[in-house]
């Protein structure tokens, strides 16, 4: 219990810092600039300050949204076993949901808001503005819709459809 308690640590406070490392470079690079086209008409780095959360929501709200990140990493851990699978994508999913909740929770509370820089946009559609932990959190996500998809699959076709699959395969 305890080794699996250093490694999930451990492995967080890398993700976390592969984010901290981003966030760091863009405030240095972009900051203050236009932004930098990477791919014309779809995909720019650019700086931007998110005293919100996803989309924009919740301006201002800061010090709630940080209280609601550490309640949302409390309940997750405490329980871990019934909302993230077994196996290495439950693990993946779990490793990247702690560090990209901890990754936007450093920055409301160090800095007061969120730094963002991934800019994708196609013709008048605008995506709006993310970061490495909002990609951790919604990789994560999707890796917990496909899982529950995949066992709901697995449960509506029952013991005997399980076994016909195995047979026919």
């Amino acid at each position: 219990m305890l080794r699996r308690l250093v490694l999930t640590l451990a492995a967080v406070a890398n993700l976390l810092l592969v984010d901290q490392v981003v966030k760091a470079a863009s405030v240095s690079l972009l900051k203050g600039r236009p932004p930098r086209v990477v791919l014309d008409g779809l995909f720019n780095l650019a700086y931007v300050e998110n005293r919100g959360c996803a989309w924009g929501m919740f301006q201002g709200h800061v010090w709630p949204l940080a209280v609601f990140a550490c309640v949302a990493l409390v309940v997750l851990f405490w329980k871990r076993k019934a909302v993230f699978p077994a196996g290495w994508t439950g693990l993946a999913a779990e490793l990247m949901l702690y560090a990209g909740i901890v990754g936007n929770l450093v920055d409301r509370v160090a800095r007061g808001f969120v730094v963002d820089m991934f800019d994708f946009h196609w013709g008048v559609h605008h995506f709006p503005c993310f970061n490495v932990a909002d990609a951790y959190i919604t990789v994560a996500a999707a890796i917990l819709v496909v899982c529950g998809f995949l066992e709901s699959r697995r449960g509506k076709a029952g013991p005997e459809g399980a076994r016909k699959g195995r047979a026919g395969a």
